[in-house]
């Protein structure tokens, strides 16, 4: 196993576990992202699962409605990433993007691990549970983030920066750079 695949291991479990967590009268609370209630924003996670697959030429399979059961859709989107970070031939496939080729693995650590890590504290944040992250993550957000540069803050990416205290603590200052408070 990679350190990718371990990775996405834990935060997918770490995200369904905020998934299940959701009272079933909270799945439209707005959420730290603009214009999403609790339930846009699982069905935005599900979906990326499946736009990365797509990428390689695969796809999630059969997966729940997000709107009939969204702890099954994301069960069903994450272990298919899984599978294929588990497999490594599949996990090597390369295609081209917006910031030119890459493997199916490297562009799941950069980017779908990115979005775990900031929409698994959006989830918390929207709902009341725990929003502490662990600071491998936190530091790892933040070199991604420096990865993105202007990229970070294009439309429907991350809200311009949101000024801190120069004593924040790491969270605090990376979630105000990705346009949250904390």
């Amino acid at each position: 196993m990679s350190e990718i695949a371990d990775r996405y291991r834990r935060l997918s479990a770490e995200f369904a576990d905020r998934v299940e967590a959701v009272p079933s009268d909270g799945w439209s609370l707005p959420t730290p992202c603009a214009d999403w209630t609790v339930l846009e924003l699982v069905r935005h996670v599900v979906d990326t699962q499946g736009m990365f697959l797509r990428l390689v030429g695969r796809g999630v399979g059969d997966v729940a409605s997000v709107d009939e059961d969204p702890a099954a859709a994301w069960a069903a989107a994450s272990a298919a990433v899984q599978a294929d970070l588990d497999d490594p031939v599949r996990a090597a496939v390369t295609f081209v993007g917006h910031f030119g080729e890459s493997s199916f693995e490297t562009a799941v650590g950069r980017f779908v691990n990115f979005d775990l890590v900031v929409h698994g504290w959006d989830l918390a944040r929207a709902t009341g549970g725990d929003e502490r992250i662990e600071a491998t993550d936190v530091a790892v957000v933040l070199e991604t983030a420096a990865f993105f540069g202007e990229s970070l803050h294009s439309p429907g990416v991350c809200g311009p920066p949101v000024e801190v205290d120069g004593a924040a603590d790491a969270q605090t200052t990376m979630l105000a750079l990705l346009g949250r408070s904390a």
